[in-house]
């Protein structure tokens, strides 16, 4: 079998963080989608996306292809069924469709498109599906301790230094991390820390949490969960209940609660989001497919920042903000609850955020961490400038 992971038509409901990677790729819990769905099917998958993202996520097809839903969550009894499945037979529940069999698939259809007659063999089998931005955040919890269970089975964690207040047992340390004079509380979700990663002196940290490869958790941080951050990031100040992708900074005092923050962000220090409104009422949040701002059922909904934005000292974030793709945000007094992506501004006023300049920027900031952006990376950020300039400010 072949396995490609593909993009529902609900992905727009997700951007900004699916401008720059499918919807497989998206960070919930310890690992992403995909590597979820390889780590129990034990094989590579490849992706069906937007043309632009093509040539950085290639379909890889064979003789014998199943596609399945990059934005539904696995676990086994979902593998165990999908590896049953047979050619032109589709798994659904509802009306999602999970995976399905067949020999080829066209890169010019949409989603289930196949142009063969399928037979629809439904499911009661529960399971997590991220269908908005606020999902990331509020399934968190369930995500997280699920792939604590599955990436720890079977192993033995490094040692757990006396210097720390330890509660709960469900703690994995991987090789190479240091954890010296925390306060980690396991008894309210599992803790993870991750290969050559550090949490410094003072920090307090309640579970669910993982901490990402080579990422740091500064001294005094207070960290509730359940929150994730994801390799090569900075976090410190108290944090609530977030997800960080990766490669992203909030390495200074300031509260984020209920947020989802993309690749290569940078938050300023002393910068507050709010989570809650004074009126307590449910928070809505800006939708990119709808145009508008739709209900999220929720009474805590923070900040969702796509990749390579930032935000300098002091910026206050109104409840349910969202942060397009490379914004750069500053002032005083509370930002606009949504802000297109390449901008460059605050509540004063915003201007256009030259393409030029703003890539002169990220190059500085990936190359701090020994990351290259490849020619392939530069034509999709080009591409997305545009669409977010032609679209996202028209509104």
């Amino acid at each position: 079998m072949n396995f490609i992971l593909f993009d529902s038509f609900r992905r727009n409901n997700l951007l900004p963080l699916t401008y720059l990677r499918p919807v497989a790729d998206v960070r919930i819990g310890i690992l992403t989608i995909r590597e979820k769905w390889e780590h129990l099917l034990r094989a590579k998958t490849s992706t069906l996306t937007e043309d632009y993202l093509r040539k950085k996520y290639p379909i890889i097809q064979a003789e014998d292809n199943v596609m399945i839903n990059g934005s539904v969550l696995p676990n086994r009894q979902l593998v165990d069924l999908i590896l049953g499945l047979k050619q032109n037979e589709a798994l659904v529940k509802n009306d999602v469709v999970i995976a399905m069999r067949v020999k080829s698939v066209d890169p010019g259809r949409k989603e289930d498109e196949t142009g063969e007659e399928i037979n629809e063999i439904s499911t009661d089998i529960d399971f997590m599906k991220v269908s908005n931005n606020w999902d990331i955040f509020n399934r968190n919890a369930r995500a997280l301790t699920e792939d604590y269970h599955l990436i720890t089975a079977g192993r033995k964690s490094q040692p757990i230094s006396a210097t720390n207040r330890v509660l709960g047992k469900d703690i994995f340390i991987e090789e190479g991390a240091r954890v010296e004079c925390a306060i980690l509380n396991a008894e309210t979700g599992p803790i993870y820390i991750g290969r050559n990663a550090e949490v410094m002196e003072g920090a307090m940290i309640r579970g669910p949490f993982s901490l990402g490869e080579e990422s740091v958790v500064k001294m005094g941080a207070k960290i509730y969960g359940a929150t994730t951050i994801g390799p090569h990031c900075k976090v410190g100040g108290e944090v609530n209940n977030s997800v960080f992708f990766g490669y992203s900074n909030k390495a200074h005092d300031g509260f984020m609660g209920q947020s989802v923050i993309g690749e290569w962000c940078n938050i300023g220090a002393d910068t507050n989001t709010s989570n809650l409104k004074n009126s307590y009422e449910e928070v809505k949040l800006w939708n990119f497919a709808d145009r508008t701002f739709v209900e999220t059922g929720l009474q805590f909904v923070g900040l969702i920042m796509g990749d390579h934005a930032q935000c300098g000292i002091n910026v206050m974030f109104n409840t349910g903000t969202v942060v397009g793709v490379g914004s750069n945000i500053f002032g005083h007094g509370y930002q606009r609850n949504y802000i297109p992506g390449f901008l460059w501004g605050g509540n004063a006023g915003f201007r256009p955020y030259e393409f030029r300049k703003f890539l002169e920027t990220a190059r500085r900031v990936t190359e701090r961490r020994n990351v290259e952006i490849s020619q392939v990376d530069e034509d999709i950020l080009f591409t997305v400038y545009q669409l977010v300039k032609e679209r996202d400010r028209s509104v």
